[in-house]
């Protein structure tokens, strides 16, 4: 797949992601360049004009071919030892969302990520970007069923907490010293009638402005913190 952004490939190149190519309009004695050429990764110069037409968005200069990013499997990481924190994402379509999500779930320590396979923006390069090279440091696990994954959760002992405004309770109410799966809904609709059922328990973000939702990449953000910072106190 095509990614680009300088933390991105950063991220790639120490993670050791397998890299086809490199495109760039930066010079050869840039550090992401010699890095590249020092892994003898085929590195090819282009001119600003064609490094626009080639990528969107903010390349900073550099671009590169990589290896996809892959999932894990549901039962590999729900049986790892030590204390869990899943996100689960229902319906987030909008790949700048996604993006912010994964860089706060890998600066919060989450265990894993898990997406369902339809219904979800795509991992790609405005996801890659987005995340500023999170994405290579996050578990990440692709369901068919999230109705079946929450299920599954469930018999492991994973407590799945919904977020929705329509409730009384707030994460303050939430035991965080067990395993957790936070679930978030989709930007405009938030979660499926079918998913919000399947939660343990529903819980909204206290606050106290005259707008009362949040963007689900801050929201994803705001939660992850109380549950880390809440586990650690």
């Amino acid at each position: 797949m095509i990614i680009y952004g300088k933390n991105p490939i950063e991220e790639a190149l120490n993670y050791e992601r397998k890299i086809y190519e490199v495109f760039t309009s930066l010079s050869e004695h840039n550090p992401l360049i010699k890095k590249a050429l020092s892994r003898d990764i085929k590195v090819t110069f282009l001119d600003k004009k064609t490094m626009n037409k080639r990528f969107e968005g903010s390349h900073q200069g550099i671009g590169a071919n990589v290896q996809d990013y892959e999932y894990k499997s549901l039962e590999e990481v729900v049986n790892q030892e030590g204390r869990k924190l899943f996100l689960m994402l229902d319906s987030i379509t909008d790949p700048h969302n996604l993006g912010a999500i994964l860089r706060s779930a890998e600066a919060f320590g989450v265990t894993a990520i898990i997406l369902p396979k339809d219904r979800s923006a795509s991992l790609n390069a405005t996801v890659v970007k987005v995340s500023a090279g999170a994405i290579e440091h996050v578990s990440l696990i692709e369901v068919v069923n999230l109705h079946q994954t929450m299920r599954t959760m469930k018999d492991h002992n994973i407590w799945v907490i919904g977020l929705d405004l329509d409730t009384d309770s707030t994460l303050e109410d939430v035991y965080v010293d067990t395993d957790l799966c936070l679930v978030l809904g989709n930007e405009g609709k938030g979660l499926r009638p079918l998913i919000k059922k399947t939660c343990d328990t529903l819980v909204k973000i206290p606050m106290n402005g005259k707008v009362n939702s949040l963007n689900v990449s801050v929201s994803a953000g705001v939660a992850l913190y109380d549950v880390v910072s809440r586990r650690q106190g």
